[in-house]
Order: C-alpha cells, then structure tokens, then sequence
C-alpha cells in the first residue's frame, strides 16, 4: 500500500537494456528520462536516493546476436555495454550506479537467490517437452523459434510472444514452428527444469495489486495486471538450456542457466550491493527496510515481470519490500512507424549528438512534454523543431536572455537593490514560490509531461512579468522602478535554473553558472524546497556571470535532413521487405542455350490504341527491324524510351496481341517500387545484334 508517511530512502530503477544494440529515443522517453527526472528530483528534496541500473547481459537475444556477427557473447556485451553506458552519461542520465549481469556480484546474487528459494521448496521440479534443433544439436529458446501465433495468425510470432496481438505464448503453442538458427521444423525432445509456480501467488497479488494499489497505480499498469490476474496464473519456468548465463547453482542443474527473466530484475539487487560496497553503505536498508519507497520504471512490455513475477519471487524469498508504484510507460512511435532496431527506424542517442551536438535538453524536453505515459505517442522531427523554437527558444531562453543582459547593460551584471514592490511584484514572487509544491504535485504522480508544461509555465510567467513591466522604456523616467523589476526578475530566473535541473540537467548548470549561483550559497547549491521557503534565492549586491544564449534555433534544412535520412532507411526497408520470387526448376545448359538473346535499340515507340498497358515497339535487333509489343505502357512513355538499349529474346514464337503481331520479347525487371526497368547492357558500345551468353 501506498506509504502514509515520507520514505526514510527512495530506491529507484530502471529497466535493464539489452546490451545487444545501441539506445535510441524509445528507450530514452520510455524508462530512462522519467526515472532521471523523478530521481533528480528527489535529491534536490534532500531524499537519501539509490538510483539504479544496469546492462542485461544473459538470454537468448545476446546468443542471437553473436551468432548473427560470428562473435562470442563476451564480445557483444562488451561492445554495447560501453556504447550503452556512454549514451547515458551523454544524456545526463544520474545513475548512482551502472552495473551488468555479467558481474561477479550479480551471478553471486542471483546464485544465492535461486538457491534460497529452492531450499524453501519454492519451486517445482518438472519434466516437459520442448522444441529441440536436431541439425543444430539443442534445445530451443524462445527466442529461437518463429512459426503462426495460435491466436491472431501472425506467421513471425516469437516462442514467446506474439509481438503482432501482444499475447503471451510457449514454443510448444506455435503453428509451423521453426528453427531461427537453422531453419529446420525442430523435434519434441524432454528436459527437466524448475519451475516458479505463480498461481500460489495468486491471492496474495490480488490484495497486494487489485486491492492496494487500485487507486494509485497508472490505468494501462493496473488494467494489464488485473488481465494477467484474471485469467489465472501458471508455473513459468526459471530455467533455460542454454550455454550463456548463470549456471543453475544446484543438483541436476548441469548445462542450463537461470532463465534470463529471473536473474535480470535480480540486477537492481546486485547493482545496488555494487553501489553499496563503493560508498561504504549498507545495501539492505534500500531492499528490506519497510520504510524505503521502491519504485521500478520500465516500458509497458515488462509490467507482468515487475509487478507479478519479480514482486513474487521476493515475496517468496521472504525479506525483501515490495515496490511502492511500477509506473510504466506506453511506446513511442517515430514519424507515424513503430520503432525497429532490426529495420533501423529509429533515432540513435550517439548519432543524434553527431548532428545536434550539446542539444541533449532538447531532446530531453521533448520527449518528456511528449511522453507515451497513458497511451503509445509519437515523436516527429517538425514537433521536435517546434518544441525547442517556439518554447525553450521563444520562452525559457528569451526570458533569461532578457533579465542577464539587461542586468549587464544596466547595473553591470551586478544584482540591484529593491526599492518598494508593487502588488504585481508580490503576486509574482508568490507565484514563484508556489512552482515548487505544483512540480512536486506533477512528478509524485508520475505526471512528467504535466511538470514539463509547468516549468515552461514559470519561464512564462517571468516572460509576462516583463513584458507588462516593460523596463527598457521605465528606465528613462524611473531607473528606482527598474531596479525592483530587475531584482524579481532575477528571482524568477533563479528559481528557473534550480526547477529546472530534474528536467533540463545541462540548461540548468549553464543558467547556474551565467547567475553566478556556486559563489552565492556559501558552498551549498540552492534545494528545491529554497525556492519555496527563502525570501531572497539572489541578493542584491551579487554579480552574475557574463550572459549567453541557453538555446539555438533549429532550421528548417537541419529537419529536412533527418526526415531525408528516415525516407533513405524507408526505401532499404521496401528493398529488403520485397518478396523474392522462388528459384524455378533446374534446366541443363542445353535448354538455356536454345534461347537467342540479342542487344537490340528501340527506334519507334507508340501507345497500342484501346489498351493502356500496351506500347507497340520497333526494334533494330542487328539481324531486323521487327515489332515487339510490350506490356510496359504504364512505367514508360513512348518517347521516353526511343533510343533506349535493350535485351531482346529474338527466336520466340510469334504471337499475335489485339492485331498487331509480336516478334519477340524484351527483358524487364521491377525495382523494389514495382516499376519496370529495362535489363539492358551498361556498355555504350555494344552493338545491336550482339548475342548474349
């Protein structure tokens, strides 16, 4: 149950990423933004805060992709791993710490885990069928097997999920089933394994989740559980035969490992242990101690494993706290598409900063004011541009643009003294100091996108105040008005660059740094709650730094090149999705030998009256000038193509089409649009008549 009064230490995490690609956008709005946000958000209130994650570094998409590259699994979490890491760095993603499975402390972790659970007869031992490669000499993970989805007829439907419907399946469910790894129907062959029999759990789920958590948890977060709930829970395996993994750490457990499901989640354990050891903490407070708040951010593909599976198997283990909320996001689409890793239909963080270098906050910004929070949303690149054009450059930047360069032309950067506030002065500064408790409300709920919209209201705010004060013309007649309008001004813009930070890290210390804040606080920063509580955030008297722009305009032509680079990745996809025709019965060279296939150049060309896909042709062959007619009129004009080089297959029967009779045939092709091309020779000087061996 929601907790009744404040946590003693906040336990953040986030999902763990595959280390078998890079991070794109998806991930950042999905999990990572909002749990940087939320977490920052946190230690600006002074909280005790572990905020945790690490790569997922086990199961069979790892052993996919290495066998898809000829490379080990050490190879490719390694290479990702990095990349990964160095992606959140970039972005300002605060992690406290960033482990990998891989790690001594988690396979130790995990080990000890599955050990306690099995000598508390937590699972239960079973023999079962699985789908087993016979040419490749093992068993079959999920994930390496395709066939059709028994219930929405998708013919590449994963052992484990149908990614089409979004139902939850087992190998042995697929129609057609078959091998990834070497394309054969695979065979039925026993295993044992060990088995998590969650319909024990059942009872205890409904009044932990149905009951308790009914009004606090997000609607798509509760609907999914209360489904899954519902239809009835059943043993799921906590084993693999697979030979990449943690080793099954008991009896019998020989050449299989922990079921990827089971030992990820286990790595915010073990990444918290890590952190722990390094800062000389004690781990178990932020694990076993009821009066931590929990809170796990994920994607909405992994709700039944945090709020089912994994709050199961600690409940089952027996000390460790449930978790306080599982606020799971919807999916972020690009450009109206789903975004693919496979079919590269996404924007990758490392190449994002190649093109926008120092606009991570942008980035940021836009994907938080455009979070898939309730429902799946949609990043395009004109938003994108809108986002930052018309209110971190129009509002937030013109704003402290304004006030720092005023306070430089007018005092010489330094803060001026107040002479007597107007009731429009104090309305304003009590308005500041109510953003504070309006942000809170917006991020305790999970509301990322509605705090992003009420900072952008405070930069507004200050915008107005301005605006209607108009100090530029008031400091001809009334230089002691000016000076309390620079001073709340200033206030705003303090209170801009400390709300800011969970949501625009990087403006945040630049806006800092030009306020002159570190030189101001006697060593201490200013905290969230200041901007409620203290009178003054910037005396007078202080100087602030030289001012610069916190944002750039973007041009139309840099969102022209991305929408360029995603119309590129659209036509490879057409080209790689194009069904190839099947090869056709083997012939001998004799039978290829009897077909004549001669360069010839097409002379005359005009449309076969009454028929629109009909041109009539005349072709100098080298031996003649003979009609063709093809059925190429709706790809070609006709005097488009006079003068064109073609392949003419010369000693076909002659037929005869609406009338006019056709003495031969001329080679085409499509390309991946469907359009015919000639098949002609590239070399100019060819002669017609030349055959073609």
């Amino acid at each position: 149950m929601a907790q009744d009064k404040l946590p003693s230490r906040y336990t953040i995490t986030a999902a763990l990423p595959y280390t078998n690609g890079p991070i794109h956008i998806g991930h950042l709005a999905g999990v990572y933004v909002p749990a940087d946000i939320y977490s920052r958000y946190l230690r600006l209130k002074g909280n005790d805060v572990a905020f945790v994650c690490g790569s997922d570094e086990h199961g069979v998409a790892i052993s996919m992709k290495a066998k898809k590259e000829g490379v080990t699994p050490t190879e490719i979490i390694d290479k990702y791993h990095n990349i990964i890491k160095k992606s959140f760095a970039d972005f300002g993603i605060s992690f406290d710490n960033y482990s990998r499975t891989s790690a001594k402390v988690h396979h130790d972790t995990a080990s000890e885990f599955f050990k306690k659970m099995y000598e508390q007869g937590d699972f239960i031992e079973e023999e079962t069928e699985q789908l087993y490669d016979d040419e490749a000499a093992q068993f079959l993970a999920d994930r390496f097997v395709i066939g059709t989805c028994p219930r929405c007829g998708h013919e590449e439907a994963y052992g484990d999920q149908c990614e089409n419907c979004g139902s939850s399946l087992n190998a042995t469910d697929l129609i057609n089933p078959k091998s990834t790894i070497t394309g054969t129907v695979p065979s039925l062959k026993k295993t044992k394994h060990w088995f998590l029999p969650l319909d024990r759990y059942e009872g205890f789920l409904k009044k932990w989740i149905l009951e308790e958590h009914k009004s606090d948890w997000k609607p798509n977060v509760y609907g999914q559980c209360k489904s899954w709930i519902d239809e009835g829970l059943k043993p799921r395996a906590v084993t693999r035969d697979l030979d990449w993994g943690i080793p099954v750490p008991v009896a019998g457990g020989e050449g299989k490992v922990l079921y990827v499901w089971f030992d990820a989640p286990i790595g915010y354990i073990s990444s918290t242990k890590e952190w722990a050891k390094r800062e000389g903490k004690d781990w178990e407070p932020y694990w076993k101690d009821e009066s931590t708040k929990l809170v796990h951010f994920i994607g909405k593909d992994n709700i039944v494993f945090h709020c089912i599976i994994f709050p199961s198997m600690l409940k089952a283990n027996g000390d460790f706290i449930l978790p306080d909320n599982v606020p799971a996001n919807e999916f972020l689409n690009l450009e109206g598409n789903k975004l693919s890793t496979s079919k590269n239909w996404a924007v990758w963080l490392h190449e994002y900063l190649e093109e926008f270098p120092d606009m991570q906050d942008v980035l940021r910004y836009t994907l938080t004011a455009n979070a898939p929070e309730t429902k799946d949303n949609d990043f395009t690149w004109k938003d994108f541009q809108a986002r930052n054009n018309n209110e971190l450059v129009a509002i937030f930047g013109n704003f402290v643009n304004r006030v720092t360069v005023l306070t430089h032309k007018y005092y010489d950067g330094v803060v001026p003294t107040p002479a007597e506030f107007s009731e429009t002065d104090l309305e304003t500064l009590k308005a500041l100091k109510g953003y504070p408790e309006i942000l809170a409300s917006s991020l305790e709920r999970y509301r990322f996108r509605e705090g992003s919209q009420e900072l952008m209201n405070l930069a507004r705010l200050g915008n107005k105040y301005l605006a209607d004060a108009e100090p530029w013309k008031l400091i001809k007649t009334n230089e002691e008005r000016v000076k309390t309008i620079m001073y709340v001004a200033l206030q705003i813009a303090t209170g801009l660059a400390v709300l800011s930070e969970p949501f625009l890290p990087f403006t945040s210390e630049k806006l800092k740094g030009i306020l002159n804040l570190s030189s101001n606080q006697n060593g201490k920063s200013i905290g969230w709650d200041d901007v409620s509580l203290k009178e003054t955030l910037l005396p007078a008297g202080h100087t602030i730094n030289k001012s610069e722009l916190l944002f750039r305009k973007i041009e139309d032509k840099e969102i022209q090149q991305q929408l360029d680079k995603l119309e590129a990745t659209k036509k490879v996809n057409a080209q790689m999705d194009k069904e190839v025709a099947p090869q056709k019965d083997t012939i001998t060279f004799d039978d290829f030998s009897k077909l004549d296939m001669r360069v010839g150049t097409i002379i005359e060309a005009e449309k076969m009256p009454k028929a629109n896909k009909l041109l009539v042709l005349k072709v100098d062959t080298g031996l003649d000038t003979r009609t063709i007619v093809s059925g190429i009129a709706n790809s070609f004009k006709p005097e488009d193509i006079v003068g064109k080089k073609v392949t003419v297959l010369v000693n076909l029967a002659p037929r005869k089409l609406r009338g006019v009779e056709s003495e031969g045939m001329i080679l085409m092709t499509e390309d991946k649009d469907g359009k015919l091309v000639f098949v002609n020779p590239d070399e100019e000087n060819v002669s017609n008549g030349e055959t073609i061996n």
